[in-house]
């Protein structure tokens, strides 16, 4: 076994070679290689929650997850403690254009803001730069990055100073929770009297199939059975159809299971079900990270659609989180624009994708920054009618759900 084990990292290690040489990169840290309990102290400290770049999930991922393994690090260091860390792929890797460059690893949960030190934000923001710089990129790429956080606000001080500045390359806005708030005023404000009173209606009819529950798995045990049974409902329905259930990829299974225990083991993961008697309706997993959560993914069974199940759920999420003193604050993690989240969840929470230069007046930087912007302007409107026919064709479903 340990041979095989040898053999599986020389091979992972070539095959990062190989894709840094394609960049014109060196001397990257694989992130399978640093060291656990340092980041998970930093992410403590952490001046910006993100539960997709706590150490549990990143290296679960990092291990098995479809097209998200081999990743390197961008560490920063201050008297042999970490204070910043940043996961990265090569630009060619990220988006075959051959440049110089590094891009947040997309780690599934759609946000790359990086964790910074509270303490020491600023240096650890700038020696991210250098040693991304040092590995021979001329520009870095933070690509889902909450635009207006503490830890973006450290980088454009950084850049400031040495006459740079960000380029915002995309934006928009996504649902959020303000926590703090009391729900049922909250859910009346967003829903209306009308629409909660239908929501009513359909939970009496829902409990014909037999008495309704919401289930919050915490420990260990219990979120590795709930998480079975929000497998399956992911598989059950749509997400199965476009292919992206979790279950439907040995390698992503193998991440999911080992990322949720090892976060529930630390208090940093809750998986929430609706049953309808013994039968379970929906469910969801959910990530904490200091006084934020992160709802990351939905399942429903949609033989139960007339009754809105993933709604129903949302609603409970939200009487949970509002009730727990220690949320703040939580992201959906979804897309612009949700046709499910974004009419209860009100809030809204500025994403975008930054370039970074780091060196001055380097015109390589403009290249990278057409480069990005010819892809985007090709890829966007088949994108756009790809989401229009999905759209057309699940509406139905994820309003329901």
């Amino acid at each position: 076994m340990a041979e095989i084990a040898d053999t599986v990292l020389v091979q992972r290690a070539s095959m990062r070679d190989a894709t840094a040489s394609r960049a014109g990169l060196h001397g990257l840290v694989p992130l399978a290689t640093v060291n656990a309990d340092a980041w998970r102290s930093l992410a403590g400290r952490a001046v910006e929650p993100n539960g997709y770049y706590l150490p549990d999930w990143a290296l679960a991922l990092d291990a098995s997850a479809r097209g998200r393994t081999n990743s390197s690090a961008l560490c920063a260091w201050r008297d042999a403690r970490l204070t910043g860390l940043l996961p990265v792929i090569s630009l060619w890797r990220a988006y075959k254009i051959p440049l110089p460059a590094l891009v947040a690893t997309e780690p599934y949960g759609t946000l790359c803001t990086p964790q910074l030190d509270r303490e020491q934000a600023e240096s650890a923001a700038l020696e991210i730069m250098s040693q991304a710089r040092a590995a021979g990129a001329h520009a870095l790429l933070l690509r889902a990055v909450a635009l207006d956080g503490p830890a973006m606000r450290a980088f454009r001080e950084e850049l400031r100073r040495d006459g740079l500045s960000p380029k915002l390359l995309q934006s928009h806005l996504r649902a959020s929770l303000d926590a703090t708030r009391d729900a049922e005023e909250l859910l009346q404000e967003a829903l209306g009297a009308k629409k909660l009173k239908e929501l009513r209606r359909q939970r009496n009819r829902l409990a014909e199939h037999g008495a309704v529950r919401f289930d919050v798995a915490r420990t260990p045990d219990t979120v590795a059975s709930a998480l079975e049974t929000f497998l399956a409902l992911e598989a059950s329905g749509w997400k199965a159809k476009r292919g992206t259930a979790l279950a439907q990829d040995n390698g992503d299974a193998a991440f999911i299971r080992r990322a949720v225990v090892a976060l529930a083991a630390a208090g940093q993961c809750e998986i929430i079900s609706l049953f309808a008697g013994e039968t379970p309706i929906a469910a969801g997993i959910v990530l904490r990270h200091g006084e934020r959560a992160f709802f990351f993914k939905l399942g429903v069974d949609e033989r139960f659609a007339k009754y809105s199940p993933g709604v129903q759920l949302t609603l409970e999420l939200t009487r949970h989180l509002c009730a727990d003193p220690a949320i703040r604050f939580a992201d959906s993690t979804a897309a612009p624009d949700h046709p499910m989240i974004n009419p209860i969840w009100r809030g809204r929470l500025a994403i975008g994708d930054v370039l970074i230069p780091l060196r001055r007046h380097d015109p390589v930087v403009a290249l990278i920054r057409a480069a990005l912007t010819l892809r985007q302007a090709i890829r966007e409107p088949a994108r756009r009618a790809i989401r229009l026919l999905r759209q057309r064709r699940e509406s139905r479903q994820e309003k329901s759900a």
